[in-house]
């Protein structure tokens, strides 16, 4: 199994063990702390959540600017940007690296993006993949690469507060209909070993006689989370599950200078622990046990093994995005 960390960062934490040691206990008991808080808000949530009304749409489109597979002529990118689109509306959703990397900018003029016809932008979550970069967590802000700067003041919907720079920020703190014709699930939480409490939110959509579509980010908060809450706010079968779910078993998308970030930062996991293929089970489960038909993973965030075993053991039709590519439901 590959290191998480590689053997040549070795010397230098034991060289800093020192220090290392009480920070990684330090490390633990936020993390246990964590975990109890990020529950007990999410059972909160699932307590309050009632039904919304959901429109029924005719035809939903997912078109993948960015991800990380992607056609011939474009960039792939260990990073979500999607642009959700029925016949009243059409969302962006997430922004991946914004300007800190060119496949946004780059895919998007490849596909004849038009920012105009946004009617709204959606944020999952606040991670650099999703809202912008590096520069765009520390700054807190969400970040639109030059040339793709939606129409002023256009409404950008956040799991949490965020600037917001020409948008008009709307925190979503529960789940509600959107004005597009979409819905937020509200966000949700998950602790994560050295950064804290994430929340996330996912978006639905109904389509007309097939019922509900799913759309992820990264699926922090597990989807068997996010099929609870959904759960509550519909009694329409789960049609589509559409996105991130976050399962780098055997490798970390992106990994660099030897360090698998994803895999030590982003599971929901403690330090000390890895996410297994005991972890796939459950999710390959509850992904049977919701009735959906169609399945479209991101591979942003999830290994090539963790892609293949739910390929090969979900009943439903399972496909991977690529960037590129608008898929039609």
């Amino acid at each position: 199994m590959k290191y998480r960390i590689a053997p040549y960062w070795w010397p230098l934490l034991a060289a800093t063990s020192p220090a290392l040691v009480p920070y990684l206990a330090i490390q633990a008991r936020k993390f246990t702390a964590g975990v109890k808080e990020a529950e007990a808000r999410n059972a909160a949530r699932l307590e309050k959540a009632a039904p919304l009304e959901l429109p029924a749409r005719q035809r939903f489109e997912l078109t993948v600017i960015v991800d990380h597979r992607h056609a011939d002529g474009f960039i792939g990118d260990a990073a979500v940007v999607y642009q959700l689109r029925h016949e009243r509306g059409v969302m962006l959703m997430d922004v991946g690296f914004g300007p800190e990397r060119p496949a946004f900018a780059h895919n998007a003029a490849n596909l004849g993006i038009d920012p105009a016809a946004w009617q709204a932008l959606f944020i999952s979550h606040l991670h650099p993949d999703h809202m912008g970069g590096l520069t765009a967590v520390r700054r807190k802000s969400v970040l639109i690469p030059p040339g793709f700067a939606p129409p002023q003041d256009l409404p950008c919907y956040l799991p949490a507060p965020c600037a917001t720079p020409g948008l008009t920020a709307e925190v979503i703190d529960a789940p509600r209909a959107l004005p597009t014709g979409f819905a937020s699930t509200g966000p949700l939480a998950r602790m994560l070993c050295f950064t804290g409490i994430t929340e996330e939110q996912a978006v639905i959509a109904r389509l007309a006689g097939k019922g509900l579509v799913i759309v992820t980010g990264c699926g922090h908060p597990t989807i068997e989370v996010i099929i609870q809450m959904v759960r509550r706010l519909s009694a329409e079968p789960i049609h589509a599950i559409i996105g991130g779910l976050h399962f780098p078993i055997t490798q970390s998308r992106g990994a660099k200078l030897g360090i698998e970030f994803q895999q030590i930062i982003g599971t929901g996991k403690g330090w000390w622990e890895r996410i297994d293929d005991r972890d796939l089970d459950r999710t390959i489960r509850s992904l049977n046990e919701s009735g959906a038909e169609r399945i479209l993973l991101s591979a942003h965030d999830t290994c090539d093994h963790s892609l293949q075993r739910i390929a090969a053991e979900v009943k439903a039709q399972v496909e991977v995005l690529t960037a590129g590519v608008t898929y039609t439901l």
